[in-house]
């Protein structure tokens, strides 16, 4: 599960509470999660333990999205096919003309899910909307299929890390490249991971905090984001190489 991986690398350099020094013992400024509205886009504000915090909710409900996929592919079908609650009807949503749809079942899981989720983390950092038959998720095939994305936004961040720190050891070349662009091969990944965790999850994406923000919603939008502005990251080269051929790439990533 990319999610889980992904939790696993901000519990690993990252730590809950001291902006200054990862959890891995290594002190570094590229530590701080800490981030203010308007700086690289950012449409939040949160101190570093409230951004941790934020992260890893939200990485952690994906997780158990992607966990539920085929109980919600089931549910999508019933609300959508077999059992429509009620009729629909068609809209220009800005993302083109869109069937706008409820979808009781899946809405009611999903807020079960969110609601287990915040049981296990013991609270909730920011909105706890989920946009259901509305003009962000007009129907539950859109919802479905925003929900099937995450694996083809993390799975390209997790094989660049994953796979870096064996090009450094094989590679003279970039072994060298790595340390004087970056400092270090942990240090190039913090950094990745550092600006993933603060503008993946900046509340970005669109014009309004209704469309984006920190809703349910507005997570997988500011992640969608991140995406569309990797070629300009100062990491990027360590993506390409490593492999990296975009986020709709094949070989599962």
């Amino acid at each position: 599960q990319p999610a889980t991986r992904m939790k696993e690398y901000l519990q690993h350099y990252f730590s809950p509470i001291d902006e200054t020094c990862g959890a891995d013992g290594i002190q570094s400024r590229h530590c701080s999660l800490r981030l203010r509205y308007g700086e690289g886009g950012a449409r939040l504000s949160h101190d570093h333990r409230r951004q941790y915090q934020y992260v890893l909710q939200s990485l952690t409900l994906w997780d158990e999205v992607l966990k539920n996929l085929i109980q919600l592919w089931h549910m999508v079908e019933n609300d959508t096919i077999v059992k429509p609650a009620g009729g629909y009807r068609l809209a220009d949503t800005g993302q083109g003309l869109n069937r706008i749809q409820q979808a009781p079942s899946v809405y009611r899981a999903m807020n079960q899910i969110l609601h287990s989720v915040q049981q296990k983390l013991g609270g909730w950092t920011g909105s706890s909307v989920v946009h259901m038959g509305d003009h962000n998720v007009p129907n539950a095939l859109i919802f479905l299929d925003k929900y099937c994305q995450i694996p083809r936004i993390l799975s390209p961040v997790c094989h660049c890390l994953d796979r870096l720190e064996a090009e450094y050891q094989a590679r003279p070349s970039i072994r060298n490249y790595v340390d004087s662009t970056f400092g270090g091969v942990d240090e190039a990944k913090r950094i990745i991971l550092q600006d993933f965790f603060k503008h993946g999850f900046d509340g970005s994406g669109a014009d309004n905090f209704f469309d984006a923000g920190s809703c349910i919603d507005g997570r997988l939008t500011s992640a969608w984001n991140w995406c569309s502005q990797i070629e300009k990251k100062v990491y990027f080269p360590l993506f390409l190489l490593t492999g990296f051929t975009g986020f709709d790439g094949e070989e599962g990533w």
